[in-house]
């Protein structure tokens, strides 16, 4: 007789095994030729969501869990957040079921899933191992959670979803934004960047139209600022009728602070911009001339300039 315990694990199992070719009937897989394929979400009926930097070509080969395959054509892309969209003509394979990944909690178990370019189902298994709030990444993108699972992302799992214990895909999993480490796009931050991608072709990036150099203050200058910055950036080039055109900085300007923030780093830009939108106004403390003012720009979108 099987004892209670035995038996409790085994209808863990099944179950398990139950809900994850559920979840994988919304699995592809991406390839081109001379490559090894990706994976990717059914995100809707005709389109999918897959890691951009597993998925460089305009136009793959997707593998669909029937056996079946199909074209799949780029839609959009936002390496920032290491997300791309592909069409396909095919309306047969049912859309992932969407959990919340704002219900995670450390310690949870999940599932990364993948289809190798063979058509088989991959699984990976292991538990929530951090929880953050949102973040930005080294190339600007929110994200709305980090979210770090204890998994191994073999190779092709870049794309794949993120599943919870009850089936539903709650981010998409990539090793490209945090220096290797496996990590999970929540599902808010997919349906944002997807729903962006659609109607505008592009993510609106908010930017000032400025080349800028970093450059140490004098002490005179320095005496007459009410903030303790020692260095700014010098404005190197202005962009014909850009948002600092408009807004009349000029050749020569020193930028000391953004949005009330010192600036004395091309990288601290990054950071700035990415808590703004398009279209907000920032104010700017610069030097012109030796003497500190203000100056006003509304951001434009780097894209539809």
């Amino acid at each position: 007789m099987e004892s209670p315990g035995r038996a409790i694990w085994a209808d863990f199992s099944d179950e398990l095994a139950l809900f994850t070719e559920r979840a994988g009937q919304s699995v592809v897989a991406l390839e081109a030729k001379q490559t090894h394929a990706a994976s990717a979400i059914v995100w809707q009926q005709g389109l999918l969501v897959t890691a951009n930097h597993s998925a460089p070509h305009d136009a793959l080969t997707a593998l669909l869990p029937g056996g079946n395959s199909a074209v799949a054509r780029v839609k959009g892309r936002d390496p920032s957040t290491d997300l791309a969209i592909f069409t396909i003509e095919s309306k047969d394979e049912p859309a992932a079921v969407r959990g919340d990944a704002g219900q995670l909690r450390v310690g949870h178990f999940v599932l990364a899933l993948a289809r190798t370019r063979r058509g088989n189902l991959t699984a990976s298994a292991g538990i929530i191992s951090g929880l953050m709030d949102g973040w930005q990444t080294w190339q600007g993108g929110r994200i709305d959670r980090f979210i770090r699972p204890d998994i191994t992302l073999y190779r092709g799992y870049s794309g794949g979803p993120l599943v919870n214990a009850r089936g539903e895909v709650v981010g998409m999993n990539t090793s490209a934004l945090r220096r290797g480490t496996p990590i999970a796009v929540p599902t808010s931050t997919v349906a944002r960047v997807v729903d962006e991608l659609l109607a505008k072709g592009h993510i609106a990036q908010p930017y000032l139209g400025v080349a800028l150099q970093p450059v140490s203050l004098p002490d005179n200058v320095m005496a007459k600022l009410k903030s303790e910055a020692d260095h700014g950036l010098l404005i190197v080039h202005v962009q014909n009728n850009g948002p600092a055109a408009r807004a009349g900085l000029m050749l020569g300007d020193i930028v000391t602070e953004i949005a009330g923030k010192p600036i004395a780093q091309l990288t601290r830009l990054h950071g700035i911009f990415g808590q703004q939108r398009v279209g907000d106004s920032v104010t700017l403390s610069i030097v012109r001339s030796g003497e500190p003012k203000q100056i006003s720009v509304a951001l434009g979108d780097r894209f539809e300039q």
